[in-house]
């Protein structure tokens, strides 16, 4: 546990490497803290610090800068942000929240990851609104023995096709059948009620019909999170800029496979969206990001107040984690609203 002295050092450190990006020697400390402390006692406040693992030395300095965990400490205990207010929102926010038509969806989208760019001036990624996985109307289509082909149609029109291998071969009047049922007893439904209800409410359907709508309900699902897994990713070239990262091509072509596979950064949002506000994981602790240069800001937006998505910000260690906090708080309220506009 810290004292006062070593929390007020450590912080005065932080904010003073993420200003100027250059180590932070004692001395600039002893100005910048405010505090009447003696050079040999910040020095060896300093030496405790780094016995923590919370600051560290660069081989050119003798200055320190803060290390992940000391970052983290910052971040946790040290920091005071507060939400910007959307009606009272800084110039660049309110012409930036213009930008945000809500009529098409996926326009939102891809206008949030570059607003979350242009704020930040790092990257901003945004995934799509999760669909409800709602049907209206199921197919099923005998292609061969044992190969069926399940056609879904979802309340907006899109169509998922799918093929099932099932246990047995059905002729076409069983598939018939079992379409029949679906469409009168579960359309309208999400697919996850439907599989609930099938547990329970088909004792009077034989056993493989039974078993053939509930592989057709699981591949529905997933067709539909398939269709839904979309990221938008904005502003890569930005870490270009970044003092701490440009000449590092190695981890650079690393992290835009990241950003060009998409999968594990889908896999991230998708974890921060079961949060609740803003979550930071900083220098690799997100796993999806494993850099220890790197820090991500993430927030879940909603839609009709149910949580549909994630969006956040992928910079440098040495980020202004307060104003990275309030840009992505304010851009996950923005697409949120605009989304929910009808």
């Amino acid at each position: 546990m810290l004292d006062d002295r070593a929390r007020s050092l450590l912080k005065t450190l932080v904010e003073r490497y993420i200003a100027d990006g250059t180590p932070v020697g004692s001395r600039t400390l002893s100005r910048a803290s405010g505090l009447d402390l003696s050079p040999a006692t910040i020095r060896n406040v300093m030496a405790d610090l780094e016995d923590l693992g919370l600051i560290a030395s660069p081989h050119t300095s003798s200055g320190r800068v803060p290390t992940p965990r000391g970052y983290r400490l910052f971040v946790d205990t040290m920091l005071t942000s507060r939400p910007l207010d959307l009606e009272h929102a800084p110039p660049e926010v309110a012409a930036a929240t213009r930008q945000l038509h809500p009529d098409q969806p996926q326009r939102v989208i891809a206008q949030a990851a570059s607003l979350l760019s242009n704020l930040s001036h790092f990257v901003g990624v945004v995934m799509a609104p999760r669909k409800a996985s709602v049907f209206h109307h199921i197919e099923f289509l005998r292609l061969g023995e044992r190969r069926v082909l399940l056609i879904l149609v979802a309340p907006d029109g899109d169509v998922q096709n799918r093929v099932i291998f099932t246990a047995r071969d059905h002729s076409q009047a069983e598939l018939l059948e079992a379409s029949n049922f679906l469409n009168a007893h579960y359309a309208g439904l999400t697919l996850e009620e439907v599989r609930g209800r099938l547990k329970t409410e088909v004792d009077a359907l034989r056993e493989e019909i039974t078993q053939l709508m509930q592989a057709a309900v699981q591949a529905g699902t997933e067709a539909m999170a398939e269709s839904s897994d979309n990221v938008v990713v904005s502003g890569e070239r930005n870490l270009l800029d970044v003092q701490d990262l440009g000449h590092d091509m190695g981890s650079l072509r690393r992290l835009f496979g990241v950003f060009e596979q998409k999968t594990e950064l889908m896999r991230l949002l998708d974890v921060s969206s079961r949060a609740e506000g803003v979550r930071i994981y900083i220098g690799g602790e997100s796993q999806v990001v494993p850099f220890e240069e790197l820090s991500v800001v993430t927030a879940p937006y909603e839609v009709d107040g149910r949580i549909v998505g994630t969006l956040g910000v992928i910079g440098p260690t040495r980020m202004p984690y307060e104003r990275m906090i309030q840009i992505v708080d304010i851009t996950a309220r923005l697409v949120g609203n605009a989304l929910s506009v009808k």
